[in-house]
């Protein structure tokens, strides 16, 4: 389970993103809610735990244009603000849940595998354009219904390109996405993935659904499909 942790709080954030880490979900952090709308826009996640009081837009500002931009991704809001009208307006945006600073920690683990029990099953697993098709459960790809081989680091540059067909990802982008570091000029670490990544699923098909922007970075081209 992927979730995005939304919290400027510097050692709440460590603490529960630790805590969820060690758990088994795969969790990222922002701590602003500019940060947070951009992440959750270009990333998937099956979870946003969402604090409210955020620097730049505050968590109720981010879940409205989440949902403005079609993103449905489930929202537990954390917050310090826990009269009951900050509760209502939460939960009538759209949240799922609210839980309240403080909390215990396995309140919050609970409150997380009951929105995994309720949404799991009904998230788009499969992506599929033209005929390449990635399984986000099983971590297949598969063209022209050919079984391929990826890296880890494959999969992910992949499935980043598909959840964001016909744009064109930046190598730094590309990086902090899959990397979480900041893109370093005089690195050739995208074009070497990108180069197997294109011998595999591009090399013996067409048509080629990969295509580079000289000096910027890399685009997936076709009509994205969910299921």
């Amino acid at each position: 389970m992927n979730i995005l942790l939304v919290e400027d709080e510097v050692k709440l954030a460590a603490f529960v993103q630790k805590g969820l880490q060690e758990a088994g979900y795969n969790v990222k952090l922002e701590s602003s809610g500019s940060a947070a709308l951009e992440t959750a826009a270009a990333d998937h996640f099956d979870l946003i735990l969402l604090d409210i009081m955020l620097p730049g837009q505050n968590g109720f500002e981010v879940l409205k244009n989440l949902r403005k931009f079609s993103i449905d991704t489930p929202i537990i809001f954390m917050s310090a603000l826990s009269e009951s009208d900050h509760v209502i307006e939460g939960l009538d945006l759209g949240a799922v849940d609210y839980i309240k600073k403080p909390f215990d920690f396995e309140e919050l683990k609970a409150r997380v595998r009951n929105v995994q029990r309720k949404f799991g099953s009904k998230r788009a697993s499969i992506l599929k354009i033209k005929d390449l098709e990635i399984d986000l459960i099983k971590r297949e790809v598969k063209r022209a219904d050919q079984l391929i081989e990826l890296s880890k680091r494959e999969f992910s540059i992949l499935e980043l390109l598909l959840r964001n067909a016909n744009r064109v990802l930046s190598k730094a982008e590309i990086t902090e996405k899959i990397w979480n570091f900041n893109f370093d000029m005089g690195s050739n670490v995208i074009e070497v993935h990108m180069h197997q990544l294109r011998k595999k699923i591009d090399h013996d098909f067409e048509p080629k659904l990969i295509e580079t922007q000289v000096g910027y970075g890399y685009k997936i081209v076709g009509e994205l499909t969910k299921r």
